[in-house]
């Protein structure tokens, strides 16, 4: 994705949303959406961290299912940055520096 504003003067912040929107076009292409393979890839691929990697399909079913509030099998941007959301809050513990 080619943003347009000049990321040399965002924040961390502003550097970290422009982040999480470019993966997640990485991912998903041009039709804004990702199927179950494009999110485990995106898992598996960005978030080895914070998430273990996703290794059997009933974990991925079950992600998948909680994170597609519409149920249209597909996860857009809103349901993605519901998993942002969630792993970002369950991770915050994990920097006690930062309390």
């Amino acid at each position: 994705m080619t943003n347009t504003f000049p990321v040399q003067n965002m924040s961390n912040l502003e550097k970290s949303m422009v982040s999480i929107i470019d993966v997640f076009h990485k991912y998903s292409g041009h039709k804004c959406h990702l199927k179950k393979a494009d999110l485990k890839d995106l898992i598996n691929n960005e978030m080895t961290h914070f998430i273990l990697k996703v290794k059997d399909n009933e974990t991925l079913d079950q992600l998948f299912t909680d994170l597609d509030l519409n149920g249209d099998l597909e996860i857009d941007f809103q349901e993605f940055i519901a998993l942002i959301a969630m792993v970002t809050s369950a991770c915050h513990d994990l920097f006690p520096d930062h309390h």
